[in-house]
């Protein structure tokens, strides 16, 4: 299977190419030339799997450059750095209501699902491709990819990895998590500004021919573990599958039955997993996709206009604090019939203008599948405390937002159907805002409130998050926006 780019389908590249490019060299995103299709034998021979022969099966069929066996010792290497019997569990919290829990990895955020294994599939793809330079992967960060991708590639051989973050644009955990984080190979630096700038600068460096020429001549190419990255995508696919198949396998629906899944969204990466694995065979009957008060994707459905000319809220949930969400770009691909001089056109108007268009034809084609809904600040915290004391369970800032909007789905539709909220952190990276929605007391200090949340809710907390503030802090560097370029370079003369 071969990758084409959603801005030029005559740029064709192998698995491998498109992991280690990371970005096609036209701006545009890689995406398969096709959708692979799972049968009833396929779903009721990875019913009997463990999650990660499940991972395996399914990334064996997008990823022709690697065997099953490869992809199966990747997998197994990931999986084995969680915490728990299972990487994923599905947890049933009311009757036809379950909450995909995808935060039992090393840096207890969502992104330890990919993150884990894309150091596996970027290293075997430089040698598949004969790749001679180090990789410099550059990161930008809302909060939890940073950590998660500075963990996954710390210390491998081959790679160099710098993070760029909002200075105040994520929680203190997440902040302490990056400027604490250990590894040789390791540089985060925080910028002046948000996350959208710090994601526009990476890419605009990808784009940049000369700026690559210099990082050439300094024996770096470049590569990215942002959902931009097919091989950071490609393994998120794959939970979306294994929460179908549990649910079949436990008996509370059948094959070929309808699921909702209701996944809090920024980048657009997460959602739009859950949408290819629709394609693959999932049954899904909607996806849910849930916005904070930066609403950019809920009026993008609701009227066919993306415009990113709207204030910026810093919020509760800051890994959703974005207004341009990079990988939309593949979902109209697929909805404007993979009319690739149209994608380009709408990219590149977004970059000029702030906004673009689609038809009413492609808008109303997307609501047959996609439902939208946003929540207030008080919105999320109110139902992280009502979780709490209906249910006893503890959930974090974004995965609130999710089912916020779920109630106001299910409220609207009285929609019967399974429904599954994707939680995609622990709710101990962000101990102030839970800490002060449970008990109406906002502590600052991110260590107090732990052991405060602690004590209130009885919930352990995970050790990767333990005594973080007794860690060695390593990054505490800041800089203007405009710096970023001069700071990549900078960093690439250590060595």
């Amino acid at each position: 299977m071969k990758y084409i780019s959603t801005r030029n389908k005559s740029i064709k590249v192998s698995s491998a190419e498109a992991i280690v490019n990371g970005l096609s060299k036209d701006g545009g995103l890689f995406v398969p030339e096709e959708f692979p299709q799972l049968t009833k034998e396929n779903f009721d021979e990875l019913i009997g799997m463990s999650y990660p022969e499940r991972v395996a099966k399914v990334l064996s069929l997008y990823l022709e450059d690697y065997t099953y066996e490869e992809l199966l010792d990747y997998a197994n290497k990931a999986y084995s750095r969680f915490y728990g019997e299972d990487p994923c569990p599905l947890v049933n919290v009311d009757d036809g209501l379950y909450v995909l829990e995808l935060w039992h990895g090393p840096t207890c955020a969502f992104k330890d699902m990919a993150l884990t294994m894309l150091p596996h599939l970027l290293s075997a793809a430089r040698k598949k491709t004969g790749e001679t330079s180090k990789t410099l992967i550059l990161v930008a960060t809302s909060g939890d990819t940073g950590k998660a991708a500075l963990e996954g590639f710390r210390d491998v051989d081959g790679t160099d990895i710098i993070v760029f973050y909002p200075s105040d644009g994520v929680s203190d955990m997440q902040k302490l998590q990056m400027m604490t984080q250990q590894g040789e190979n390791v540089f985060v630096c925080a910028i002046e500004g948000n996350f959208d700038d710090a994601q526009s600068a990476v890419k605009r460096i990808f784009n940049d021919a000369e700026m690559q020429e210099k990082l050439l001549a300094g024996g770096y190419k470049l590569s990215s573990a942002n959902s931009i990255n097919w091989g950071r995508l490609a393994p998120q696919i794959a939970y979306y599958v294994s929460s179908y198949c549990d649910l079949i396998s436990s008996g509370r629906i059948k094959y070929g039955d309808k699921v909702n899944f209701c996944v809090p969204s920024g980048n657009f990466g997460n959602i739009l997993a859950a949408y290819y694995a629709s394609l693959m065979g999932v049954g899904v009957n909607k996806l849910i996709c849930a916005s904070n008060v930066n609403n950019v994707l809920t009026d993008f459905f609701t009227t066919g206009e993306y415009d990113t000319h709207r204030e910026f809220h810093k919020t509760m949930s800051p890994s959703m604090d974005i207004l341009i969400s990079s990988n939309l770009e593949r979902l109209l691909f697929e909805f404007c019939g993979r009319d690739d001089a149209l994608i380009a056109q709408r990219m590149d108007a977004l970059k000029k203008d702030g906004k673009y268009s689609v038809s009413k034809q492609e808008l109303e084609s997307l609501n047959k599948i996609f439902e939208v809904g946003y929540a207030t600040e008080d919105d999320t915290a109110e139902v992280i405390a009502n979780c709490f004391d209906v249910y006893d369970y503890l959930m974090d800032t974004h995965t609130a937002v999710a089912m916020s909007v779920y109630d106001d789905y299910f409220e609207n539709t009285s929609d019967e159907t399974p429904s599954v909220i994707v939680s995609t952190a622990n709710a101990y990276k962000f101990p102030c805002d839970v800490y002060d929605a449970l008990a109406q007391d906002y502590i600052e200090d991110a260590q107090k409130a732990t052991k405060k949340l602690h004590a209130y809710s009885g919930e352990e907390v995970p050790e990767p998050l333990a005594d973080l503030d007794k860690k060695p802090v390593r990054f505490t560097k800041v800089i203007a926006k405009q710096e970023i370029e001069s700071e990549i370079l900078e960093y690439i003369k250590k060595d």
